[in-house]
Protein backbone atom coordinates (compact mmCIF):
# COMPACT_ATOMS: atom_id res chain seq x y z
CA UNK A 1 0.00 0.00 0.00
CA UNK A 2 1.30 3.23 -0.68
CA UNK A 3 1.16 6.38 1.48
CA UNK A 4 1.40 9.68 0.26
CA UNK A 5 0.99 12.61 2.45
CA UNK A 6 -0.56 16.60 0.81
CA UNK A 7 -2.14 19.62 1.61
CA UNK A 8 -5.65 20.08 0.88
CA UNK A 9 -6.91 23.64 1.63
CA UNK A 10 -4.49 23.96 4.45
CA UNK A 11 -5.16 20.33 5.43
CA UNK A 12 -2.62 17.11 6.04
CA UNK A 13 -4.39 14.36 3.94
CA UNK A 14 -3.25 10.77 3.69
CA UNK A 15 -3.87 9.67 0.80
CA UNK A 16 -4.20 5.40 1.89
CA UNK A 17 -3.99 3.93 -1.72
CA UNK A 18 -1.50 4.76 -4.83
CA UNK A 19 -4.83 4.10 -7.35
CA UNK A 20 -3.02 5.02 -10.57
CA UNK A 21 -2.42 1.70 -12.37
CA UNK A 22 -1.48 0.68 -15.74
CA UNK A 23 -3.55 -0.54 -18.29
CA UNK A 24 -2.46 -4.15 -18.15
CA UNK A 25 -2.89 -4.34 -15.08
CA UNK A 26 -6.35 -3.03 -14.70
CA UNK A 27 -7.60 -5.28 -17.46
CA UNK A 28 -6.32 -8.13 -15.39
CA UNK A 29 -9.35 -7.67 -13.27
CA UNK A 30 -11.58 -8.72 -16.33
CA UNK A 31 -11.80 -12.35 -16.21
CA UNK A 32 -14.67 -14.54 -17.99
CA UNK A 33 -18.53 -14.46 -17.66
CA UNK A 34 -18.34 -11.37 -15.97
CA UNK A 35 -21.03 -8.50 -15.86
CA UNK A 36 -19.66 -5.58 -17.12
CA UNK A 37 -21.02 -1.48 -16.88
CA UNK A 38 -19.26 0.36 -19.60
CA UNK A 39 -20.20 4.33 -19.69
CA UNK A 40 -20.61 6.62 -22.77
CA UNK A 41 -22.86 6.50 -25.56
CA UNK A 42 -21.83 5.97 -29.01
CA UNK A 43 -18.35 5.90 -27.60
CA UNK A 44 -18.08 9.49 -26.21
CA UNK A 45 -17.43 9.11 -22.67
CA UNK A 46 -16.02 5.82 -23.34
CA UNK A 47 -13.03 4.42 -21.88
CA UNK A 48 -11.75 3.48 -24.90
CA UNK A 49 -8.54 1.77 -24.33
CA UNK A 50 -9.87 0.06 -21.50
CA UNK A 51 -12.19 -1.60 -23.98
CA UNK A 52 -9.29 -2.58 -26.42
CA UNK A 53 -7.15 -3.83 -23.86
CA UNK A 54 -10.58 -6.17 -22.84
CA UNK A 55 -10.83 -6.99 -26.69
CA UNK A 56 -7.40 -7.80 -27.21
CA UNK A 57 -7.55 -10.14 -23.54
CA UNK A 58 -10.52 -11.70 -25.25
CA UNK A 59 -12.59 -13.01 -22.39
CA UNK A 60 -15.35 -14.46 -23.11
CA UNK A 61 -19.52 -15.16 -22.16
CA UNK A 62 -19.55 -11.20 -21.16
CA UNK A 63 -22.94 -10.05 -19.77
CA UNK A 64 -22.69 -6.31 -21.09
CA UNK A 65 -25.00 -3.47 -19.25
CA UNK A 66 -24.44 0.00 -21.83
CA UNK A 67 -26.67 2.22 -23.83
CA UNK A 68 -25.58 1.03 -26.62
CA UNK A 69 -22.86 -0.80 -28.21
CA UNK A 70 -21.04 1.92 -30.94
CA UNK A 71 -20.33 0.55 -34.03
CA UNK A 72 -18.78 -2.43 -35.36
CA UNK A 73 -14.84 -2.71 -34.20
CA UNK A 74 -15.23 0.80 -32.55
CA UNK A 75 -15.29 1.27 -28.94
CA UNK A 76 -17.87 -1.24 -27.15
CA UNK A 77 -18.56 -2.68 -30.59
CA UNK A 78 -15.14 -4.19 -30.64
CA UNK A 79 -16.44 -6.44 -27.72
CA UNK A 80 -19.24 -7.50 -29.95
CA UNK A 81 -17.36 -8.58 -33.34
CA UNK A 82 -14.97 -10.35 -31.20
CA UNK A 83 -18.67 -12.62 -29.85
CA UNK A 84 -17.32 -11.71 -26.45
CA UNK A 85 -20.55 -11.22 -25.23
CA UNK A 86 -23.48 -13.58 -24.18
CA UNK A 87 -25.68 -11.20 -22.50
CA UNK A 88 -26.46 -7.37 -23.91
CA UNK A 89 -28.67 -4.69 -21.74
CA UNK A 90 -28.96 -1.60 -23.70
CA UNK A 91 -31.12 1.28 -25.22
CA UNK A 92 -30.72 0.03 -28.83
CA UNK A 93 -28.37 -1.29 -31.35
CA UNK A 94 -29.06 0.18 -34.66
CA UNK A 95 -25.52 2.13 -35.23
CA UNK A 96 -23.70 -1.79 -35.27
CA UNK A 97 -24.61 -4.09 -38.03
CA UNK A 98 -22.65 -6.81 -35.79
CA UNK A 99 -25.08 -6.14 -32.62
CA UNK A 100 -28.19 -6.80 -34.61
CA UNK A 101 -26.83 -10.08 -36.93
CA UNK A 102 -26.05 -11.64 -33.39
CA UNK A 103 -29.18 -11.09 -32.53
CA UNK A 104 -30.82 -12.77 -35.34
CA UNK A 105 -28.72 -15.22 -35.60
CA UNK A 106 -29.54 -15.84 -31.65
CA UNK A 107 -25.95 -16.19 -30.56
CA UNK A 108 -26.46 -13.03 -28.61
CA UNK A 109 -29.02 -12.32 -25.35
CA UNK A 110 -30.51 -8.70 -25.67
CA UNK A 111 -32.39 -7.41 -23.10
CA UNK A 112 -33.82 -3.74 -24.72
CA UNK A 113 -34.53 -1.10 -22.17
CA UNK A 114 -35.96 2.25 -22.78
CA UNK A 115 -33.05 4.70 -22.21
CA UNK A 116 -34.48 6.37 -19.36
CA UNK A 117 -35.42 3.16 -17.60
CA UNK A 118 -32.19 2.02 -18.59
CA UNK A 119 -30.35 4.61 -16.25
CA UNK A 120 -33.06 4.60 -13.37
CA UNK A 121 -32.12 0.60 -13.23
CA UNK A 122 -28.82 1.39 -13.20
CA UNK A 123 -29.44 3.87 -10.29
CA UNK A 124 -31.22 1.20 -8.38
CA UNK A 125 -28.72 -0.46 -8.60
CA UNK A 126 -26.10 1.69 -6.74
CA UNK A 127 -27.92 2.98 -4.67
CA UNK A 128 -29.20 -0.42 -2.85
CA UNK A 129 -33.35 0.67 -3.88
CA UNK A 130 -35.22 -2.80 -5.07
CA UNK A 131 -36.33 -1.32 -8.22
CA UNK A 132 -37.96 1.36 -10.24
CA UNK A 133 -41.98 1.67 -10.93
CA UNK A 134 -42.36 3.34 -14.58
CA UNK A 135 -45.36 3.32 -16.95
CA UNK A 136 -42.82 3.66 -19.73
CA UNK A 137 -43.04 -0.11 -22.49
CA UNK A 138 -46.50 -1.02 -20.88
CA UNK A 139 -47.87 -2.79 -23.33
CA UNK A 140 -45.09 -3.47 -25.62
CA UNK A 141 -42.01 -6.36 -25.69
CA UNK A 142 -40.87 -4.53 -22.62
CA UNK A 143 -43.60 -5.77 -20.11
CA UNK A 144 -42.70 -9.27 -21.47
CA UNK A 145 -42.13 -11.36 -17.87
CA UNK A 146 -42.16 -8.27 -15.73
CA UNK A 147 -44.31 -7.41 -13.00
CA UNK A 148 -46.65 -4.77 -12.96
CA UNK A 149 -48.23 -3.72 -9.95
CA UNK A 150 -50.33 -0.87 -9.34
CA UNK A 151 -50.64 2.54 -7.63
CA UNK A 152 -53.62 4.90 -6.71
CA UNK A 153 -55.14 3.10 -9.61
CA UNK A 154 -52.34 3.53 -12.04
CA UNK A 155 -50.47 0.39 -13.54
CA UNK A 156 -46.60 0.17 -13.68
CA UNK A 157 -43.84 -2.16 -14.66
CA UNK A 158 -41.66 -2.85 -11.78
CA UNK A 159 -38.27 -2.60 -13.16
CA UNK A 160 -35.28 -4.53 -11.48
CA UNK A 161 -32.06 -2.54 -10.50
CA UNK A 162 -28.88 -3.77 -12.48
CA UNK A 163 -25.44 -4.11 -10.72
CA UNK A 164 -22.02 -5.27 -12.44
CA UNK A 165 -18.41 -6.86 -11.40
CA UNK A 166 -16.64 -4.43 -12.86
CA UNK A 167 -17.13 -0.63 -14.45
CA UNK A 168 -15.21 0.83 -16.96
CA UNK A 169 -16.23 4.70 -16.93
CA UNK A 170 -14.36 7.35 -18.98
CA UNK A 171 -13.56 10.66 -17.75
CA UNK A 172 -12.49 14.49 -19.36
CA UNK A 173 -9.92 14.93 -16.10
CA UNK A 174 -9.62 13.50 -12.93
CA UNK A 175 -7.18 14.09 -9.60
CA UNK A 176 -5.21 11.12 -8.12
CA UNK A 177 -8.09 10.51 -6.19
CA UNK A 178 -10.47 9.40 -8.73
CA UNK A 179 -12.23 12.98 -7.75
CA UNK A 180 -13.65 13.16 -12.14
CA UNK A 181 -15.12 15.74 -14.32
CA UNK A 182 -16.64 14.88 -17.67
CA UNK A 183 -17.19 17.54 -20.20
CA UNK A 184 -20.33 17.70 -22.79
CA UNK A 185 -21.91 14.90 -23.09
CA UNK A 186 -19.40 12.27 -22.05
CA UNK A 187 -21.10 12.24 -18.65
CA UNK A 188 -23.65 10.11 -20.00
CA UNK A 189 -24.27 6.17 -17.53
CA UNK A 190 -20.70 7.05 -16.40
CA UNK A 191 -21.97 8.80 -13.06
CA UNK A 192 -24.35 6.10 -12.09
CA UNK A 193 -22.26 3.04 -13.06
CA UNK A 194 -19.50 4.32 -11.04
CA UNK A 195 -21.78 3.46 -8.04
CA UNK A 196 -23.64 0.54 -9.26
CA UNK A 197 -20.01 -1.58 -9.63
CA UNK A 198 -18.37 -3.82 -7.16
CA UNK A 199 -15.12 -2.80 -8.50
CA UNK A 200 -14.82 0.52 -10.27
CA UNK A 201 -11.79 1.61 -13.41
CA UNK A 202 -11.75 4.88 -15.01
CA UNK A 203 -9.70 5.99 -17.80
CA UNK A 204 -8.93 9.68 -17.98
CA UNK A 205 -7.71 12.11 -21.04
CA UNK A 206 -6.35 14.44 -17.99
CA UNK A 207 -4.50 13.44 -14.82
CA UNK A 208 -4.18 16.52 -12.11
CA UNK A 209 -3.24 16.83 -8.92
CA UNK A 210 -5.28 15.75 -5.71
CA UNK A 211 -6.72 19.23 -4.43
CA UNK A 212 -6.59 20.93 -8.38
CA UNK A 213 -10.36 20.31 -8.97
CA UNK A 214 -12.81 22.63 -6.88
CA UNK A 215 -15.03 20.45 -5.19
CA UNK A 216 -18.43 21.81 -6.36
CA UNK A 217 -17.11 21.05 -9.96
CA UNK A 218 -16.64 16.97 -9.17
CA UNK A 219 -19.22 14.95 -11.14
CA UNK A 220 -18.15 11.81 -9.24
CA UNK A 221 -16.19 11.60 -6.14
CA UNK A 222 -13.45 9.88 -6.29
CA UNK A 223 -14.43 7.47 -3.53
CA UNK A 224 -16.53 5.56 -6.03
CA UNK A 225 -12.88 5.08 -7.96
CA UNK A 226 -10.96 2.08 -7.32
CA UNK A 227 -8.47 1.98 -10.02
CA UNK A 228 -7.48 4.73 -12.52
CA UNK A 229 -5.75 4.46 -16.07
CA UNK A 230 -4.55 7.01 -17.87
Amino acid sequence: MHLQSYEYNNINIIDIMNKLISIEDAVAHVKDGMTLMIGGFLGAGTGVKMVEAIANKGVKNLTLICNDTAYPNKAIGMLISNKQVKKLYASHIGTNADTIQQLNDKTLEIEFCPQGTLAERIRCGGAGLGGVLTQTGLGTVVENGKRKIEVDGKEYLLELPLHADIAIIGASICDEMGNAIYKGTTQNFNPMMAAAADLVILETKELVPTGSIPMEQVHTPGIYIDYIVK
